[in-house]
């Protein structure tokens, strides 16, 4: 059964608010509205049977479909295999709680990405739906790809939760996928049993499931299948960027959003990952290269326990390179040489990253000199290295390691978004790139319940970090973390304004926000998410300039 048309909802629900003053009293509206919303039905009747969903606990006008399988569970024989299609069910499925996280190493950390100890599985493969109110107009959609390195993270957490960008008239769904080497493994033993003779990129997989599956249901919940915008930030923006690249996602998305990351930069060896692979399993296997190497199987592969490939991942040089590898299937080659080709799909694209990626990403080489910062430089930048070190004056005074730290990221997020956006503009496509240095408080993405990080400089002293910017896009600040102020509120209305009105158009633009100029390389037009949201020529122009002749 299709959940109401909103007409009809609305004289239903006028009426049995009537009943419920009768019976109750003045009770007070927070619980009549709590009881109004226990007497409501969600359903959505899928290509695969009926779901039934519940209704968002901060706005009972937010419909939510929370665990939703999109294929079937990768257990078993289908381990380290693509995912199958998803078999039908008879009778009402449930969809109010959320499935577990994919497997994943635990981590109590105090960095922003603490990850706690939370439910989890192979049996992971799950999406999660916050609609709006239906209409007669199919109304976008915007599916969410988490960070995480790959290796970790999940889409079921409070950050991310879709109702504030549902209010703006978009359905969200986010999506668990294959973490790890359980998602990333690539192994000679698991390409000889492909019909693709392909292994490795089975969380990519998971991701073009998961939009198959959205081609197919996503007009049941009031989503229109045409107009599709795949969004991600840190490994979910990578996968965006691969998912671009890869000759298998034709069809399935229509614009794209890019967070703090691209897949622009090329493998110098073991491009494929089975030099790594074979050597994780050798561990995993507890044997050495000479009693394992190539030969082990499929079948003595899948025997593996799930702790011990995630000591494996930590004690090897799995997680060295990236974990997408070029598998000759989902990317044929390299995607900075689709790109560089005019091959990917075109499609109009907003990107961007923040000033302070690199704090507590990557930690300062204290044991670093002097000399050794010029002979990198040299050796990277030949006769540009003296311009370029002086552009860096402020970090060197802290150290020179501070100095590597700073060009390594902005090397691998200003540069790089920079250089997906020209690239999309040779395309003839739109393309709007931003760079956010507005501060916020720190908080940790997947360990809420601990906000405050403890930063001995106070809660904005991580300036603006890398994930620092996922609350604003999900108009969430206030929900998650702490120590927001009334400026933190009005930063998320604009950037959540700017992401939903290019899901719905594919231009940021609207008459509630700033003007956006999209992108040229001519003048590398940049939006700045600051204290005050404002154009700018290019955001480290000169530093990018140098950093991109690196050789």
């Amino acid at each position: 059964m299709q959940k109401p048309k909103p007409a009809h909802r609305k004289s239903s629900q006028r009426n049995l608010a009537l009943f419920i003053l009768v019976v109750v009293g003045l009770s007070g509206c927070t619980d009549m509205e709590s009881a109004m919303n226990s007497n409501r039905v969600n359903e959505a009747t899928t290509v695969q049977g009926i779901l039934q969903g519940t209704w968002s606990d901060s706005d009972p006008d937010i419909g939510v479909f929370r665990g939703v399988p999109y294929a079937q569970p990768p257990i078993g024989d289908l381990r380290w295999r693509a995912p199958k299609e998803l078999e039908s069910w008879t009778g009402v499925r449930q969809a109010t709680k959320f499935g577990s996280a994919c497997w994943q190493a635990f981590g109590n950390d105090k960095f922003v990405w603490g990850r706690g100890e939370f439910p989890r599985s192979e049996d992971c493969l799950h999406l999660n739906i916050w609609q709006p109110e239906k209409s007669n107009t199919s109304a976008p959609v915007m599916v969410w790809f988490h960070g995480g390195a790959h290796t970790g993270g999940r889409a079921q957490v409070e950050v991310f939760d879709g109702t504030e960008l549902a209010r703006k008239g978009v359905i969200v769904v986010t999506v668990n996928y294959r973490l790890g080497p359980l998602g990333f493994l690539a192994h000679p033993a698991l390409a000889q049993e492909s019909e693709h003779n392909s292994s490795g990129n089975y969380g990519l997989m998971d991701k073009i499931s998961a939009l198959k599956w959205v081609q197919e249901n996503i007009q049941a919940f009031g989503g229109d299948a045409n107009n599709v915008t795949i969004f991600g930030q840190s490994a979910g923006s990578s996968s965006v960027c691969a998912l671009i690249a890869s000759p298998l996602t034709s069809g399935l998305f229509h614009k794209a959003i890019g967070q703090s990351a691209a897949c622009l930069i090329k493998e110098k060896r073991d491009a494929n990952g089975q030099e790594r692979g074979t050597r994780l399993a050798q561990l995993a296997l507890g044997s050495n290269a000479e009693d394992v190497g190539v030969e082990v199987t499929a079948a003595d592969l899948r025997g593996i326990d799930n702790q011990s490939l995630i000591t494996a991942m930590q004690t090897s040089d799995w997680s060295a390179a990236s974990r997408i590898v070029i598998d000759g299937w989902v990317l044929p080659k390299a995607p900075a040489d689709v790109f560089a080709a005019d091959e990917h799909i075109k499609i109009p694209l907003l990107v961007g990253s923040l000033a302070n990626e690199g704090h507590e990403l990557i930690p300062v080489n204290e044991s670093f000199t002097a000399a050794d910062l010029d002979n990198y430089l040299t050796k990277a930048f030949a006769d540009s290295a003296p311009e370029l070190k002086a552009l860096y004056a402020k970090e060197l005074a802290i150290s020179p390691g501070m100095v590597q730290r700073e060009i390594f990221t902005d090397s691998y997020m200003a540069l790089s978004m920079r250089s997906w956006a020209a690239f999309n503009h040779r395309g003839d496509q739109p393309t709007y790139l931003y760079y956010m240095d507005y501060v916020p408080p720190a908080y940790q993405i997947y360990l809420f319940n601990d906000p405050d990080l403890g930063l001995p400089g106070g809660p904005r002293s991580a300036g603006a970090y890398h994930s620092g910017d996922l609350a604003y896009v999900f108009n969430n600040v206030g929900k998650t973390g702490d120590f927001w102020l009334d400026q933190d509120f009005a930063m998320a209305q604009t950037m959540s304004t700017y992401w939903t009105n290019f899901a719905k158009t594919g231009n940021p633009n609207g008459s509630s926000v700033p003007n956006w100029p999209a992108y040229s390389p001519q003048n590398h037009q940049t939006q700045l998410l600051s204290d005050k949201v404002s154009t700018i020529e290019g955001a480290k122009r000169k530093k990018l300039d140098l950093l991109a002749t690196r050789r």
